[in-house]
């Protein structure tokens, strides 16, 4: 009995997920210097095609993220100065700017953590907490990429 619901569960999971398969290699997935350049030319149209808002939650919604796409340039402005500097050092990196930068994107990412919250408290009141938690889902899944590029482009410090 145990062995005929495995295999029945194996066959149902099977055929919901060939289509997704399937889907998959008909379409490449991007890599991630595509997607930061998607990113990079417009970050609202992706939110907006994830978000699947209602008009009433857009309306309430869009302020909200013009908002904080403002107040999360400040910190995000100040840890690309830091790295700007880093890799313009190049070799001659010294102990005390090392220390003075490294501390500045820390103090940034703190900046933007806080910012974070604030954010999501600010969403919950406008928006179901589903829809709140995907924009900051999406949000974090947009940065981590430009991160990502980020880093693979700065050398390590000598």
């Amino acid at each position: 009995m145990t062995i005929r619901l495995f295999a029945l569960i194996c066959i149902l999971g099977f055929s919901v997920t060939a289509p997704a398969l399937a889907q998959d290699k008909a379409a490449a997935p991007l890599s991630s210097a595509e997607w930061l350049a998607r990113i990079q030319s417009d970050e609202k149209a992706i939110v907006t095609k994830s978000m699947d808002l209602t008009a009433e939650e857009a309306k309430k919604f869009w302020p909200l993220y013009a908002q904080f796409q403002r107040e999360l340039s400040r910190p995000r402005s100040s840890a690309n100065r830091a790295i700007l500097d880093l890799v313009a050092v190049e070799g001659a990196l010294t102990d005390i700017n090392a220390r003075r930068l490294v501390e500045q994107v820390q103090r940034a990412t703190l900046d933007e953590a806080r910012l974070n919250q604030k954010h999501f408290a600010q969403l919950l009141k406008v928006l179901p907490a589903r829809k709140a938690a995907r924009y900051m889902q999406i949000d974090s899944k947009l940065q981590a990429v430009v991160r990502y590029e980020t880093a693979k482009a700065i050398p390590l410090a000598q």
